[in-house]
């Protein structure tokens, strides 16, 4: 009974994760396909359109979301009979085979060469990595404490926003970052760190300070689902309630919680994009609020769900194989832009560049975000039938490396 109970609670956890990672996708196709896509700024209020700022915000819920579940998770593995030292050595391990991955599987997803003058961009199965590897340490100490160490981070950690590595230096050639300086890009500031005496460069797109912080504050929040259901569902609403208030009265206060205050706009629907336009680079205490709080009303509402529908069993095939599927949409995603701009006539040589060619797209590049919305629909529709194959997969072998995946 308690383990049927806990198939059903890990639904609902793989459901919320398969939406995310349905609109995931359009984020990368949008990157790829879309004019200006690589090289511009949708969130840009001086530059973009409501419909392209909003296609921009609604991916904002994924990566927050994706990692706070993966501390979810880690803790449900403790609920099904993972001991200590066994679940520290298999995040361990798995933490850094996910570095080995961003950097090598990942990295030519995004750049279709074998370039290494850049290493690579640590994103977010880099974070994911580094995460885990913290997690194998703090498993060791009481849920609470993980907890209350995850909340610290994310309430507290734009206090170090005056802390900063010179723009000259962070983004510049030369001089390049000292190895104080590195380190603090690595944690809470993006920027390039250079590789092997400057032979070689990543640029930090995602510090992991704040990251670390929500995996550890899902993983405390994984306790509770060895509650007692309607317990569960009401703390769940509570905590995602509060999480959406403290964001619409730290942001209208507009002192705390954000790099990036914000401002009355003309048109005054621009004024709303203004308020939820928060930071992502490093996540603000204001965005994660804005994006976590909305997600744990979602885990209430489909807690111990059935989940029979159609659109409910497509989420749930996505959400059952996350790496399987992160890799999948990253290759269709940039595959797409490449095969759709040459049979357009479009020079797509800047789509096997490095992040210099990205930033410097030929004139005529691109199409119009209706060609993304379809794209889109494409990419999720010859991505499923792979999913449901290797879920499938999982779930009738054993092998010890599928854990990996």
């Amino acid at each position: 009974m308690a383990s049927d109970a806990i198939k059903e609670r890990i639904r609902s956890v793989d459901l919320l994760r398969g939406v995310v990672m349905i609109i995931m996708l359009l984020d990368h196709v949008r990157e790829y396909v879309n004019t200006g896509g690589l090289a511009g700024n949708p969130t840009d209020l001086t530059k973009t359109t409501g419909v392209l700022f909003l296609t921009r915000w609604i991916t904002h819920f994924c990566a927050p979301t994706f990692v706070f579940l993966a501390g979810t998770s880690i803790y449900l593995q403790r609920m099904n009979g993972k001991g200590k030292a066994e679940l520290t050595r298999f995040l361990a391990t798995r933490g850094l085979w996910l570095i080995v991955l961003e950097f090598t599987v990942v990295r030519f997803s995004l750049f279709f060469n074998f370039d290494y003058s850049l290493f690579g961009i640590a994103e977010v199965i880099w974070i994911f990595g580094v995460s885990m590897i913290v997690m194998a340490a703090l498993v060791h100490l009481p849920v609470r404490v993980v907890g209350l160490i995850g909340l610290l981070i994310i309430g507290l950690h734009n206090l170090l926003g005056g802390i900063q590595v010179p723009p000259a230096i962070a983004f510049a050639a030369a001089p390049p970052p000292t190895v104080s300086q590195s380190i603090w890009l690595v944690l809470h500031q993006n920027g390039f760190v250079p590789l092997f005496g400057g032979w070689s460069k990543v640029l930090v797109g995602y510090p992991v300070l704040a990251w670390i912080g929500v995996m550890a504050a899902g993983y405390a929040v994984g306790s509770i689902y060895r509650w007692e259901a309607e317990r569960r569902r009401r703390t769940l609403f509570i905590l995602g309630f509060v999480a959406v208030v403290l964001f619409v009265i730290i942001r209208a206060l507009n002192v705390y919680g954000d790099p990036a205050p914000w401002a009355a706009q003309s048109p005054a629907f621009f004024t709303f994009l203004s308020f939820i336009n928060t930071t992502k680079y490093p996540p603000s205490l204001l965005f994660l609020l804005m994006t976590l709080g909305p997600s744990l009303l979602v885990l209430a509402a489909t807690d111990r769900t059935r989940a029979e529908g159609l659109a409910s069993r497509i989420a749930l095939t996505f959400g059952r194989v996350p790496l399987f599927y992160f890799i999948l949409q990253l290759y269709f995603a940039h595959a797409a832009g490449v095969v759709l701009g040459w049979l357009n006539g479009q020079d797509v040589s800047y789509l096997f560049g490095n992040v210099d060619a990205w930033a410097n797209p030929p004139a005529i590049h691109g199409f119009s975000l209706g060609v993304v919305y379809i794209v889109w629909i494409v990419g999720l529709i010859a991505l499923y039938p792979l999913c449901l194959w290797y879920g499938n997969y999982k779930r009738r072998t054993r092998y010890w490396w599928l854990s990996y995946m």
